[in-house]
């Protein structure tokens, strides 16, 4: 009984990395007040070289709510796959959808499908298997991928906001400027500046020599978490979040907020109210998944900003990573005849 309490405490005291989930408790065992100062708290910052793995603590370790949360999250992420794939497959087989608008759509339903596969099927996973261990390698791809896909749905959506100034504010040139090699352009620019962008946050955290903790407060390798655990100098990891936010992220908004301001000033100058609403109409499912997109975004800062809870940071991100990518097929199959027409039509030739 004593050698194994000993053990105990030797396995816990001196590889504190490896037994997160064994409190330091065991040392008032001990009443030799050496023992007890050799033992750090779990819960206090440590420098970790080497660190081959991380945990991702999840969203709740209570085993009642683990049923509930599979059935859930596999719910959500069946309906955000089969709703985006219907959206590419009604796209692909209709000649009608066939335009610059709806090509874009295509390639912003795969990203959205990516978003998702980034997370949730590994959060299924680790729910089924009691594990929340996910190793280094793992982790750095699973963070260049959300990073990734969430930068080419930023930069999909500006140019779709750029298609939809052309086509307002440029209609009878539109055919001429929004040319199928310029489309595709667009969209493989918009590809590689995300994978540059993916490839710089683990250029970034290559570089960490060290950890000061190896649990991490989510459901899946957050970017700025990990940022959080480096040991290395704060000042140099907050300006690589303002470089990164100023670049990837107030530069497309800004080129969102100026498309539209244009794309209001020419409909303003229409003068039929039911020529204004045709023309607003073509942005109002574009303009509904910007809203939701940025406004889930900047809630996801405001939020860690004023409560930095771990629990807060859980919830905006399955909001952010989980519930859009669900709702954009909604938002544009509900708010667009064309698309509710083409699925009619594909679902009559299939039946």
């Amino acid at each position: 009984m004593w050698s194994s309490s000993v053990n105990m405490f030797l396995v816990t005291c001196l590889y504190p990395k490896y037994t997160h989930s064994i409190k330091c408790d065991l040392c008032l065992l001990f009443s030799n007040p050496l023992f007890f100062s050799r033992c750090p708290s779990y819960t206090e910052p440590q420098n970790l070289t080497g660190v081959s793995e991380f945990l991702l603590l999840g969203l709740s370790e209570d085993p009642e709510l683990q049923p509930i949360f599979t059935a859930l999250f596999l719910s959500m992420y069946l309906i955000t796959v089969l709703g985006n794939l219907l959206i590419i497959l009604a796209i692909g087989s209709d000649s009608h959808l066939h335009t610059p608008m709806y090509f874009f759509l295509s390639n912003l339903s795969l990203a959205d499908i990516g978003f998702t596969s980034t997370t949730v099927p590994k959060m299924i996973v680790d729910i089924q298997s009691h594990s929340t261990v996910i190793s280094y390698a793992g982790c750095l791809t699973q963070m260049s991928s959300f990073v990734l896909f969430a930068c080419m749905e930023d930069m999909l959506l500006t140019v779709m906001a750029y298609d939809r100034f052309v086509a307002i504010c440029h209609p009878l040139l539109y055919p001429v400027i929004m040319t199928p090699h310029l489309c595709v352009f667009l969209v493989l620019a918009s590809f590689f500046l995300s994978l540059l962008h993916s490839q710089l946050h683990n250029l970034i955290v290559l570089q960490f020599t060290c950890f000061k903790n190896v649990e991490i407060p989510n459901f899946f390798c957050d970017p700025s978490q990990l940022l959080n655990l480096a040991c290395s100098d704060s000042v140099i990891n907050n300006i690589f979040v303002y470089l990164d936010s100023t670049i990837f992220g107030f530069l497309p908004t800004s080129g969102i907020l100026l498309s539209y301001y244009k794309i209001l000033s020419s409909i303003l100058r229409i003068p039929s109210s039911d020529g204004r609403y045709k023309a607003f109409s073509t942005c109002g499912s574009h303009l509904a998944v910007v809203c939701l997109f940025y406004g889930m975004g900047v809630g996801v800062y405001l939020t860690s900003a004023v409560s930095p809870s771990p629990r807060n940071a859980v919830v905006a991100s399955v909001m952010y990573a989980v519930v859009i990518p669900m709702l954009n097929p909604f938002i544009y199959s509900l708010r667009n005849r064309d698309i509710q027409s083409a699925l009619w039509r594909l679902h009559s030739r299939t039946v």
